[in-house]
């Protein structure tokens, strides 16, 4: 049989520079979740295919990466971070007081359409706030949100804000069928026009409808929320997401705030605020979330919850070019110098300088140049001498 040396589709190696960057973003992230008093959780990177299905988790099943074990269950490498996470603040977690600040540095693993050139592998850094509902507390996801980014050292992006409540009310003034309010919300979400248009021409006498069919256009400024009150009249989910951008807007985070009514993510999941972050320079999304009030009881603990996840080489990509530091010295040691040598690696910056496991001066000063070194740092006899290349 043939062995193929290449990685799997949707994988690939990362190397070096790419490392770097990947460590550089997470830290930031980590640093600034830290500072504003979220605790680090781990879930395992193998889960069991229910906990998904029957939570109402919003990954397609299709996209899951499926396993058996050795009593025929089937499992899933962890497509989610927030599903496990709520398990264990309804569980593990029980007693321990609400609001409960978690944050999480972990990979996901999704299955991609074949030959669409999509990672399977995603490494996200996320918060999660259980047990918290209201104003203040989607104000201090957006604002993380926002500071998440910018920690990063990311200038121009901007989060959307839009409202899960808004489709349903929308949706609730219309004789829609219940079956077919999946498909309207997924062309809404897809700003497939052309189709929308189709399954709504039958309704577009009613003033709902007509609203429905403008909801892929409404993005923009704070100027979307009167299109959208026009539309439909007053309502409280554009009033609240209006309340919410004048608290953001005078604590000086306004400029990075925009609006997208049609961003309807599932139906029965997401409950409340929803939002996702674009960085210029990434072809995606780089951060999402959204506030999800009914998952936790799922596993037996009603709470209020809302977070979002970093998609952390989508960052990495679209930041400045790193570099790796320029090695400069190898240290050639003789018997006994081991400890000195060490020392010497460790007194220069990081990267400038490496041991020689060769055993003569001569091959050391040949794996100098051959490295791009320019000295040869030789320790014998309790001395020290260098060698330029």
């Amino acid at each position: 049989m043939h062995f193929s040396a290449n990685t799997p589709e949707g994988t690939r190696d990362r190397l070096f520079v790419e490392c770097q960057e990947r460590r550089q973003v997470q830290s930031a992230l980590i640093a600034l979740f830290q500072s504003r008093g979220y605790h680090e959780i781990i879930t395992p990177e193998v889960e069991f295919y229910d906990l998904f299905t029957q939570s109402g988790c919003p990954i397609p099943q299709e996209t899951m990466l499926k396993i058996i074990d050795r009593s025929g269950k089937i499992m899933v490498m962890r497509p989610d971070c927030t599903t496990p996470i709520a398990r264990v603040a309804a569980t593990k977690l029980k007693t321990v007081p609400l609001p409960q600040r978690l944050y999480y540095d972990q990979t996901v693993f999704r299955s991609g359409a074949a030959h669409r050139g999509g990672s399977s592998e995603i490494a996200q850094c996320g918060i999660e706030l259980i047990g918290a509902s209201g104003p203040k507390a989607d104000l201090e996801i957006v604002v993380m949100a926002v500071d998440a980014l910018r920690s990063c050292g990311v200038e121009d992006f901007h989060i959307e804000l839009g409202h899960a409540g808004f489709f349903r009310t929308l949706a609730r003034r219309t004789d829609i069928p219940e079956e077919d309010l999946e498909t309207i919300r997924r062309l809404i979400e897809g700003k497939n026009f052309a189709a929308l248009q189709d399954i709504l021409a039958e309704r577009e006498a009613h003033a709902s409808s007509a609203a429905l069919f403008r909801l892929p256009y409404l993005f923009g400024g704070v100027e979307v929320l009167d299109e959208a009150e026009t539309l439909a009249g007053e309502n409280e989910d554009i009033a609240y997401l209006r309340g919410l951008y004048e608290i953001l807007d005078a604590a000086g985070y306004g400029r990075f705030i925009k609006f997208d009514l049609g961003m309807v993510h599932q139906i029965d999941y997401y409950t409340g605020v929803v939002f996702r972050g674009y960085l210029s320079g990434a072809g995606a999304p780089v951060l999402s979330g959204g506030r999800y009030d009914h998952l936790a009881e799922a596993f037996g603990r009603p709470a209020e919850a809302t977070g979002f996840a970093v998609d952390v080489d989508a960052v990495a990509a679209c930041l400045p070019g790193a570099q790796l530091p320029a090695l400069t010295c190898v240290v050639h040691f003789e018997n006994g110098e081991l400890l000195r040598a060490l020392a010497a690696v460790d007194a220069r910056p990081v990267g400038t300088c490496e041991l020689s496991p060769c055993r003569t001066l001569e091959s050391s000063i040949n794996l100098a140049r051959d490295k791009g070194a320019d000295t040869v740092l030789v320790l014998e006899n309790g001395g020290e001498r260098v060698v330029t290349v």
